[in-house]
């Protein structure tokens, strides 16, 4: 069984992207901003994320629902959930009632079934609607010329909220794409359109996490950077 003593580096790396999260919003951002920190548990122990959470950490980022299905009765559940890999319409029963938010929403068919079942658990989900901000072949999300249509379409189902938007720009040049993000961010916010909340920007991960800070995002999903790159598979 693993020791609280075999993730003690886990300390510093929280101490230092904490550091660099404060130090980008001084330098970028208004003083009333703040930046939530999701770490992102692809391949880590639960042992390692429950120690993450002993050390702060609110919130979670699960990839893959079967992995997650494997881990999440081991967690402490003092911590939110959010789904953020691409997600198969028939793997939502699996997570309807045991995460906070689905980030990772691209196709009106992958909302349909979010809304189905989320009128059967008389709950509402909140979403966020995955933009492909680099217009990526290997990547999800909808292209964005047409996230502003995707976002008011989703803004007519009852049983789903939408809360804002979420991308992985690409790695080469990312700061451009960041740009581009924040620009599409605004836009849609300024439409002030029904049942729709453009209160989290979802960008920035452990290699670009201080730049997304700079262009806007209000959540960074950090992986490698907090857990290290060696529990990655």
């Amino acid at each position: 069984m693993l020791m609280k003593s075999d993730f003690s580096y886990i300390d510093e790396n929280l101490k230092r992207i904490q550091y660099n999260i404060n130090e980008a919003l001084a330098k970028y951002r208004k003083s009333e901003d703040k930046v939530r920190l999701m770490a992102v548990t692809k391949t880590v122990p639960y042992e390692a994320v429950n120690y993450s959470i002993s050390k702060g950490i609110n919130l979670l980022g699960e990839n893959r629902v079967q992995e997650y299905q494997s881990k999440r009765d081991f967690y402490d559940n003092s911590a939110e959930v959010h789904i953020i890999g691409h997600l198969q319409t028939n793997k939502v029963k699996y997570i309807i009632n045991s995460v906070s938010m689905i980030q990772s929403v691209d196709s009106i068919r992958l909302a349909k079934e979010i809304d189905r079942l989320a009128g059967e658990n008389n709950k509402t989900m909140d979403i966020l609607c995955e933009v492909n901000i680099g217009k990526e072949e290997s990547k999800s999300g909808v292209l964005p010329e047409n996230a502003f249509e995707f976002v008011e379409s989703l803004g007519e189902f009852k049983n789903i909220r939408v809360c804002g938007l979420m991308a992985i720009p690409p790695a080469e040049d990312s700061e451009k794409f960041l740009s581009e993000m924040y620009d599409l961010y605004l836009d849609i916010s300024d439409k002030k359109s029904d049942n729709i909340n453009m209160d989290i920007l979802s960008v920035g991960m452990t290699g670009d996490y201080v730049n997304a800070i700079k262009y806007g995002s209000t959540l960074v999903r950090i992986g490698s950077g907090l857990f290290g790159a060696r529990v990655y598979k």
